[in-house]
């Protein structure tokens, strides 16, 4: 069992940033992937970033340039770096880590853009 806590999310203004943190127990024994997703309002959850262990990062389209995933193995970490956001990346953001091919959720961080 793995489990998660997201910080960070808040109001934010049109061009604005905001950094994303989650901090996940045990260690990086197993782990396959990182990744942050997130739901809006009436549409369906969707991949934000991941980190494929050992392999390649992977951002949505619809963040590519303005959005960096890291990880820190030594703090069981994984961030989210989101700038220039637009009122179209309000959404309820969720830490998602896959140990032994099983997926844990965090329970979600609200991220809100004013335009």
């Amino acid at each position: 069992q793995v489990q998660l806590a997201e910080s960070g999310g808040g109001l934010v203004q049109f061009g604005g940033s905001l950094r994303l943190s989650c901090v996940f127990s045990g260690n990086g024994f197993g782990l396959n992937a990182l990744g942050w997703y997130r739901r809006a309002p009436g549409k369906l959850r969707e991949l934000v970033a991941e980190i494929v262990i050992g392999g390649t990062t992977n951002y949505a389209d619809s963040v590519k340039g303005r959005f960096t995933i890291s990880g820190d193995n030594a703090k069981n970490g994984v961030y989210l770096q989101m700038n220039s956001l637009k009122p179209e990346d309000t959404a309820v953001y969720y830490c998602k880590v896959r140990r032994f091919s099983i997926d844990f959720w965090g329970q979600g961080t609200q991220v809100t853009v004013s335009s």
